[in-house]
């Protein structure tokens, strides 16, 4: 939704995502003018499951008191969690003041701490982890992992051994079956796993940190913010950044399959700079735009 950084710049938006896993839809920073960008790319709005922030700069999260506004004005009943530090608490609290009148939903706030990994949100199928990151105020960043999924049944050895409902489900388990004449039908020979889980971590604002590649070790897709040029390194080193080489040093120590940046500098219009430093190191990088879509 958005790949700028602080200040405003033309035809770009400030830091906003939206991941869609298994239907469920979860919005990851939520900048200025996301309510637009959602419109212009036909992301469901109402179907938004939660909300992540990973602090409170302006820039992510200038946009969450007119998205929770206009989710009231289209009659959401449905409570909607919002996870973030604690000092974005006082926000909402001030939100909810004075223009929560009329809001029939239920915002739930989550307040995130600690200085190690802690999963934060759990379904059948996914799983959500925030880890601390390194901005000089309270800053996360999320891990979302789907889960391993049962094991299906091969068709054929359905029909094959003509296989009963408890049978089935036991090789679904993993189980092998054993029959009353002494055959044994592997849960090897007769499943197969649908797919392996995949997992995509967002690393918003920080200074690079030595415990992020072993947390993010074996991720599928990092997204990781890279406002400076390696040139600006020093501006980096000051303002809690990172710069494009070490976003892409990162990915490569993690074994990432592919690298996502944005957040980008507004002294700099050609992204494609970007994106050809990150691939001197890790060549999986792809310089994010507004209304990019990315299949994990």
């Amino acid at each position: 939704m958005g790949t700028a950084s602080a200040m405003p710049v033309a035809g770009k938006f400030q830091s906003a995502q939206v991941l869609c896993v298994h239907g469920r839809y979860f919005m990851i920073d939520c900048g200025e003018g996301v309510q637009l960008q959602m419109a212009a790319h036909r992301v469901p709005m109402m179907k938004l499951d939660s909300i992540f922030i990973s602090h409170i700069h302006g820039d992510h999260v200038f946009g969450l008191f007119g998205l929770l506004s206009t989710l009231g004005m289209k009659g959401r009943t449905a409570a909607i969690n919002i996870y973030g530090p604690a000092n974005l608490g006082p926000v909402i609290k001030f939100f909810l003041s004075y223009y929560g009148e009329g809001i029939a939903y239920e915002i739930r706030f989550n307040p995130l701490k600690g200085s190690a990994p802690e999963m934060i949100y759990e379904t059948k199928s996914v799983e959500v982890v925030a880890i601390p990151l390194n901005h000089g105020i309270e800053t996360y960043g999320f891990i979302f992992r789907e889960k391993m999924p049962m094991l299906n049944v091969h068709k054929w050895a359905v029909e094959a051994f003509s296989l009963g409902i408890a049978e089935i489900a036991a090789l679904k388990m993993g189980e092998d079956v054993t029959r009353p004449d002494g055959t044994v039908l592997t849960a090897e020979r007769c499943t197969y796993r649908p797919f392996e889980p995949r997992s995509y971590a967002y690393v918003s604002d920080t200074a690079p940190c030595a415990e992020h590649a072993g947390w993010l070790k074996g991720v599928t897709v990092i997204y990781h913010e890279a406002t400076y040029l390696a040139e600006l390194a020093d501006q980096a080193e000051q303002r809690h950044h990172s710069t494009t080489l070490q976003a892409a040093s990162l990915a490569m120590e993690a074994g990432a399959k592919k690298l996502i940046i944005g957040h980008y500098s507004s002294r700099e219009n050609d992204i494609s700079l970007y994106e050809k430093e990150c691939r001197s190191i890790f060549p999986e990088t792809y310089a994010a735009s507004e209304g990019d879509r990315f299949d994990i």
